[in-house]
């Protein structure tokens, strides 16, 4: 066999098809005809997706233990319990079971309120021998007339039998199983066509603990957790009003997230409320995990950057927007809670503002605001000056800036690309490793990619200056999304001066200003209240000393206006 004979037989054994008795798994299509299933189409199997499905809960108990043996695939799921016992009422026994699920509800009061009170407690001794209750007595001409009531094992049961503090009946099976994948238990009694709902969850949850990416010095030190309920319970802490509303919706027709609608009935406006409660109701989709995902599905204009609804992890910036007007929306499993309409001035708003004085606060709002046009335009307009415009830069000035770019053999658009990506990936990176060496990377990856680069001429000094003044004014911007949204057009800015030098960085933020003027969040104009103009004196961008703060946002057109009474300080003027 000459050589090429045997290059043809290797390429032949590279390329030819596997061994007959070579394991090989793919894939099947659930569309497809085995030859046992009709093919149908994804449409087809969505609309017979619940062909099999019961609506309502069976008197008989055999017939709803199949069924939910059948459901949750008892034969192999190991986390479900099915817990059968006899039930004594009336002197007369009753067969039941609970199903629950492990690791999700509290055994403890499983066993102490639910299986103890309903196998050992006995109060047959209640009731007369015919099984009726006599629930009025009354003598009338020395005859004694009884009213009697049949013996209701329905009510019995919940009002007699169970002590625990949230129980619920339940007719249909749909109800039933979103309770016990919430980690509630069922009860199921022979005879009723009911089940009980009883609350005994207990999963391990994380405690409340400090902010991670919102951090004050003067406040509050509590932020949201992955719990629903204890975000709630955050939320009533702070706000003690009867008139806070939190009402419930599900979403996903697979995860069944459990999303709270949040609002002060006496102040929110109802149609902002109406609006919020129809978009997050009117959603077709299977899962919902976070709240990131939700504002993706809820918020006018999902092609912008811009964000158009607030997140925020602290409850007592919530509470504050929530007794502003504005409407709450927290997701269940994720501890950043989301707040409607947004303005340009929230995202530049802090929390610890309201705890500083005006003067403070009001400063600090001004160090933002020059923050965010350095963010945007400072590599712009290096570049635009140094190509266009270098008449504006002093003599001495210009002279140092042509000396450190003599050996740069790279032009200047290459160099600030170059350094804003590498500064973003220091970042990322920053981000992404544990913690405790997270900002060691970023300081210690700055200081020697920026030293190497100027050694090894491929930027000019100058340049390091322009990027680490950027990105350290990106870090002042309180909202990390509404930074990320800058730090993403601020690559726009720098291509447009690069283009055409302070005339493209004009006409960018020109087109800028007009998004940011077009757009609405659930009906408020985005840049309100100064376009369009209303009311600033009592809702702009710098704040009023604290006695002064007496109205809300008129752009919310809130039920009450006022927040405060003309003369606050009372104590003043007796």
């Amino acid at each position: 066999m000459n050589f090429k004979d045997k290059l043809t037989n290797i390429v032949k054994s590279v390329f030819d098809s596997p061994d007959q008795n070579e394991y090989n798994f793919t894939l099947s299509s659930p569309y497809e005809n085995d030859g046992n299933n009709v093919s149908m189409t994804p449409e087809e199997l969505d609309k017979n997706e619940g062909i099999f499905e019961v609506e309502n809960i069976f008197p008989s108990l055999s017939v709803n233990l199949e069924y939910v043996k059948v459901k949750y695939n008892l034969l192999i799921n190991s986390d479900i319990i099915v817990r059968e016992f006899t039930l004594t009422a009336r002197n007369r026994q009753y067969q039941a079971f609970l199903l629950l699920i492990d690791g999700m509800v509290n055994s403890e009061l499983v066993n102490d309120n639910v299986l103890e009170a309903l196998m050992m407690r006995n109060r047959a001794n209640i009731f007369d021998g015919e099984q009726n209750q006599v629930i009025n007595e009354a003598k009338t001409n020395n005859i004694t007339v009884r009213k009697v009531k049949k013996f209701d094992l329905e009510t019995y049961i919940s009002d007699c039998l169970l002590p625990q503090n949230s129980v619920k009946k339940v007719s249909s099976f749909k109800d039933a199983f979103n309770g016990v994948n919430m980690g509630n238990c069922l009860l199921f009694v022979d005879t009723l066509g009911i089940a009980y709902d009883i609350d005994v969850k207990g999963f391990k949850q994380r405690g409340v603990e400090t902010p991670n990416n919102e951090v004050i010095i003067k406040g509050p030190q509590e932020g949201f957790v992955e719990n629903i309920r204890t975000n709630t319970s955050l939320l009533r802490r702070i706000i003690n009003n009867e008139n806070l509303i939190i009402e419930s919706i599900e979403v996903g027709n697979l995860s069944k997230t459990k999303c709270c609608i949040c609002y002060m009935q006496d102040i929110a406006n109802a149609d902002l409320v109406a609006e919020v409660k129809y978009r997050v109701s009117n959603l077709k989709i299977d899962t919902l995990l976070s709240s990131g995902e939700l504002q993706q599905l809820i918020e006018d204009k999902n092609n912008y950057t811009i964000p158009q609804i607030i997140s925020t992890e602290r409850p007592d910036k919530a509470a504050k927007h929530l007794y502003s007007g504005k409407v709450v929306v927290i997701v269940n499993g994720n501890p950043y809670v989301l707040i409607m309409p947004a303005t340009f001035t929230d995202f530049i708003a802090s929390p610890e503002d309201s705890n500083l004085k005006f003067q403070f606060a009001n400063f600090s709002k001004i160090l933002r605001l020059i923050s965010i046009f350095i963010t945007l335009l400072l590599p712009g307009l290096y570049v635009a000056i140094s190509d266009f415009h270098q008449e504006l830069l002093p003599t001495e000035l210009l002279f140092s800036v042509i000396a450190s770019r003599e050996n740069v053999p790279f032009p200047i658009i290459f160099e600030i690309l170059l350094m804003e990506i590498s500064f973003e990936l220091i970042r990322e990176a920053g981000l992404r490793v544990p913690s405790p060496i997270g900002p060691t990377i970023g300081i210690v990856g700055a200081l020697v990619l920026g030293q190497a680069a100027v050694s090894a001429d491929i930027v000019s000094p100058i340049l390091i200056i322009v990027v680490a003044i950027t990105g350290i004014a990106s870090f002042a911007i309180p909202d990390f999304y509404f930074g990320y949204h800058l730090r993403i057009l601020r690559f726009g800015f720098i291509l447009l001066g690069y283009i055409a030098g302070f005339f493209g960085i004009a006409v960018g933020l020109c087109v800028y200003a007009t998004i940011l003027c077009s757009i609405k969040s659930f009906g408020v104009p985005f840049m309100a209240p100064y376009s369009p103009i209303t009311n600033i004196n009592e809702s702009g961008f710098f704040l009023d000393p604290m006695w002064k703060r007496e109205k809300r946002p008129d752009y919310l057109n809130t039920k009450k206006q006022n927040s405060q009474s003309h003369i606050s300080r009372t104590w003043k003027y007796k």
